[in-house]
């Protein structure tokens, strides 16, 4: 039986992949604000919860220590290195043969070859120094936190989600290698299919060390594209 780790575990995305742990008969530790602890009453007797920030390396320490994979949200809340003390944490805490799964958005770039949409060039570029400057959000520290993870040479994912909607689970996400592949174009996937996404990755080692852009199966653009592979 697998032990997994899901740093974040008390945020949205971080109880569907909970769910989605469990449902496969994993044994789940986790890590969540001390205040957050309560959001997880529903499953207090089926795992293990360490109180602390995710950036917390006393409680990373403590809840990865034996997982055989680590599911970690990468958030990149405020000014002072959130994503970045996260993401070394758990690479310096989890055993050295771990899966390393993190999660993020589009916007992360591993080789420059990524081509986005004006909205979302738009966004990054006026937005988010507009967050930074009232110490809300720093974009520039996820940058920095997927850098360090993919020159780590651990056996790491990063999973690059669209934008995110509620609903009931309409299967395993499509993925592709850079954003600007016609067959994202939807730019929508759900967000309990985003953490099966997440959870499904321990297992894929053709997953290793890629950053995977995922969208929706039933999106328009993948239906499109299959559409247009079948024709061919």
């Amino acid at each position: 039986m697998k032990h997994i780790c899901i740093i974040g575990i008390s945020g949205k995305l971080g109880r569907y992949m909970l769910q989605h742990a469990l449902a496969r008969g994993y044994t789940v530790s986790g890590v969540c604000r001390p205040e957050s602890v309560h959001k997880l009453d529903e499953w207090k007797d089926k795992i293990t919860v360490y109180p602390g920030r995710t950036d917390d390396h006393a409680a990373v320490s403590k809840a990865v220590e034996g997982a055989d994979a680590v599911l970690t949200v990468l958030a990149p809340w405020g000014v002072k290195g959130y994503s970045t003390n996260t993401a070394s944490a758990v690479m310096k805490y989890a055993k050295p043969d771990a899966r390393l799964v993190f999660s993020c958005g589009w916007h992360i770039t591993r080789d420059g070859q990524d081509v986005y949409s004006w909205k979302l060039r738009a966004i990054l570029a006026i937005l988010m120094p507009i967050v930074k400057f009232f110490r809300l959000v720093d974009i520039n520290d996820q940058y920095r936190a997927c850098d360090m993870i993919f020159n780590s040479g651990r056996d790491w994912t990063v999973v690059r989600g669209c934008n995110l909607e509620e609903g009931e689970s309409e299967g395993l996400p499509v993925w592709s290698e850079h954003v600007g592949d016609p067959i994202l174009a939807s730019n929508l996937v759900r967000r309990t299919d985003f953490a099966l996404f997440m959870v499904d990755a321990i297992d894929r080692p053709e997953l290793s060390q890629q950053a995977p852009a995922i969208v929706g199966c039933k999106s328009e653009s993948v239906l499109a594209h299959q559409g247009q592979a079948a024709m061919a």
